[in-house]
């Protein structure tokens, strides 16, 4: 019996090694360590990357381009059925309706609201150092060389990744828009397929320099802030959202959400050796993606992994740029700073543009 137990106890572990082959290895993209992204050129400790660019020289140019004293809020208006992304949501309640007991001789009452959020990353937001890595052969890679193995980073908050170091700096800068849709003679459509020269619906460097001569501004420098309008933002449009049926709502999310048209890798390329800091755009990515979710080159994210983790340039989506495109504002002072989310992976806001 001895003999027969040990024969089965054998063949059981033969069957359970059999079955317990290691699975295969996940792909891996080594750019990072091969063409050392890190450390940044503003040093190994640095965590805000681009923004280091904006200098007091440039703020002071950037206020001369205040002319009308005009003000334009670009952010979205935030509520629980605007469009998201995969499974983010933003629930919204007032938390004490009706108020609770009132106070002093004035009987003063007060209300408090409560959200439940995925809030570095709904509506108008802002691209962080934490937001975008890339998987590398030794680990996750973000901005800088850091790795999620790295001291201080955990579910608790990302540490140097955090948004809030980007946040204490913020952004004041020469605003640049650039007006794909009055270029193209109308809203740019969904790209069709990766990789199709002159596709519509993806932007070039040479679509830029078009536009930028087109609206009779200079050349695009270092330290700007540059904003795309490409139309697509219109099927989710604040000022007309909470007068739409549900039916409808839904219809222009799935449109809004089937892929997008904007910049090619090629684009950002061109706007990472101008050294801008920061890029923007009316929809919810800022780059192209056809409806299988490829870009120019037929990967996905390619202009987030360049312009993000290679270089530091930051980004805010879902910008409402309407106002800025009615009045032909192609330049004017833009201010801006991140919410100080405490090791957070993006921020909420309401940017503003004065020209």
């Amino acid at each position: 019996m001895k003999a027969a137990r040990t024969a089965i106890a054998i063949a059981l572990l033969a069957t359970t090694v059999s079955v317990r082959a290691d699975p295969p290895a996940e792909p891996v993209n080594d750019a990072p360590l091969k063409e050392k992204w890190a450390p940044s050129e503003w040093g190994p400790d640095d965590k805000v990357g681009a923004v280091n660019r904006i200098t007091p020289e440039l703020v002071l140019q950037a206020t001369q381009l205040v002319k009308q004293g005009k003000v334009a809020t670009l952010g979205k208006v935030y509520s629980s059925d605007m469009p998201f992304y995969g499974d983010r949501k933003w629930q919204f309640r007032i938390e004490n309706l009706p108020p609770g007991k009132a106070w002093g001789d004035k009987q003063g009452v007060a209300l408090d609201d409560h959200l439940e959020s995925s809030i570095g990353q709904v509506g108008t937001q802002f691209d962080g150092p934490g937001h975008i890595g890339v998987r590398t052969s030794e680990g996750y890679v973000f901005y800088n060389g850091r790795k999620l193995t790295d001291p201080g980073i955990s579910r608790d908050g990302l540490g140097p990744l955090g948004v809030e170091h980007v946040a204490h700096k913020g952004f004041v800068c020469r605003g640049v828009l650039l007006d794909a849709t009055a270029l193209r003679g109308g809203p740019l459509p969904v790209p069709k397929k990766p990789g199709r020269p002159g596709d519509p619906g993806i932007v070039s460097p040479e679509d830029i320099e078009a536009m930028i001569k087109r609206q009779g501004i200079a050349p695009i420098k270092e330290g700007d802030c540059v904003f795309l309008h490409t139309g697509h933002g219109d099927h989710w449009d604040s000022k007309i959202w909470d007068t739409l049926s549900a039916e409808e709502k839904a219809v222009r999310t799935a449109r809004f959400n089937a892929g997008e048209p904007g910049y090619g890798i090629s684009a950002c390329e061109y706007l990472a050796k101008r050294k801008v800091v920061l890029t923007g755009a009316d929809n919810w990515s800022m780059e192209a993606f056809e409806p299988g979710g490829t870009g120019e080159r037929g990967d996905y994210l390619e202009c987030h992994v360049e312009m993000q983790a290679r270089h530091g340039i930051w980004n805010i989506e879902n910008l409402d740029l309407s106002q800025l495109v009615k009045d032909k504002a192609y330049e004017f002072l833009f201010v801006w700073s991140p919410l100080k989310i405490k090791g957070g992976t993006g921020s909420p806001g309401n940017p503003v543009a004065i020209y």
